[in-house]
């Protein structure tokens, strides 16, 4: 207590004893620290409502700009992770279908979709870039990516170590990409992916031009030689260069003479010695193994 009895200055006054004073000083007091406290709230809610928002707006951002929303998709595509790159190009372009990023993304998700494992996917989304974009500078690569998933279908591991006669199965797939890759030769001759596309092309001509032969020789062997002969000449005319036109070339002369053409079997026949040694029927070649004798080392 002071020497005058007061209770003594206002800011040792306790709490406890505020609502007992009856100056009013002391109720004055408490509603200041009331009002303070209730601002004091006021200001920690905002805040965390500001930071909340910080953090939701830095979640959301890179979907507001295809920019970096295109290079999210292409790290992940870079790092091989197909799947989530396929997801991203798929939203940027669902979501910005005019930004030029969008329509980079159709070029970068056919190959994507090419690597996990999506032939169908694949095709398609060069199918609809290609007709979306008949002038674009890189709608030779949609042609190429197309190309080489039907060259990619053609026969596994197992098919070729068994022997199994591929000649007698109709080669769809092959056509496809043979006709794909004539396209980015034919049309971009000047593209970087030409020279890999022509080298596909000759082992996809012999693969074509073996299967007109199995074709060929299945009709000689029910004597349809019209039949045949026209297999043989579609062989050679589609496919020139390949071996298999010298087997065309001797089912010609055959079916000739079975139908008594002789004057074109003498044509043919000239044709075949201006182009190889010796006479039709001379070459039988080497015979092949079978594929156990292979294995067996015999």
């Amino acid at each position: 207590m002071w020497s005058d009895g007061s209770a003594g200055p206002l800011y040792f006054t306790r709490p406890a004893t505020i609502s007992n004073q009856s100056t009013g000083k002391p109720e004055k007091r408490q509603f200041m620290t009331m009002r303070t406290a209730g601002s004091l709230a006021i200001l920690v809610f905002a805040l965390g409502i500001a930071l909340t928002g910080c953090k939701t707006r830095g979640k959301d951002a890179p979907m507001t700009d295809p920019a970096v929303v295109y290079e999210r998709a292409h790290k992940a595509l870079v790092q091989t992770d197909y799947p989530t790159a396929i997801r991203i190009y798929e939203a940027l372009m669902a979501r910005y279908p005019f930004a030029a990023e969008s329509r980079q993304s159709h070029l970068d998700v056919i190959y994507a979709y090419y690597r996990a494992g999506e032939p169908e996917s694949a095709i398609d989304s060069a199918d609809t870039f290609i007709a979306e974009n008949p002038t674009h500078p890189r709608v030779d690569y949609a042609w190429y990516v197309k190309g080489l998933v039907d060259f990619e279908r053609m026969p596994n591991f197992m098919e070729r170590w068994f022997r199994v006669d591929l000649n007698k199965r109709p080669p769809t797939e092959a056509r496809r990409s043979f006709l794909s890759f004539a396209t980015v030769v034919e049309q971009f001759p000047n593209s970087e992916y030409a020279h890999d596309a022509r080298r596909r092309m000759v082992y996809l001509r012999n693969r074509l031009a073996e299967y007109e032969i199995a074709v060929a020789r299945y009709y000689v062997e029910r004597g349809a030689y019209v039949a045949a002969a026209q297999r043989a000449k579609v062989s050679i005319e589609e496919f020139d260069g390949a071996p298999a036109v010298r087997q065309a070339l001797e089912i010609m002369v055959y079916c000739y003479d079975q139908m008594g053409l002789t004057e074109l079997a003498n044509q043919t026949r000239q044709m075949y010695r201006n182009n190889y040694e010796g006479e039709v029927g001379e070459n039988k070649g080497p015979a092949k193994k079978k594929w156990y004798k292979l294995w067996l080392g015999s």
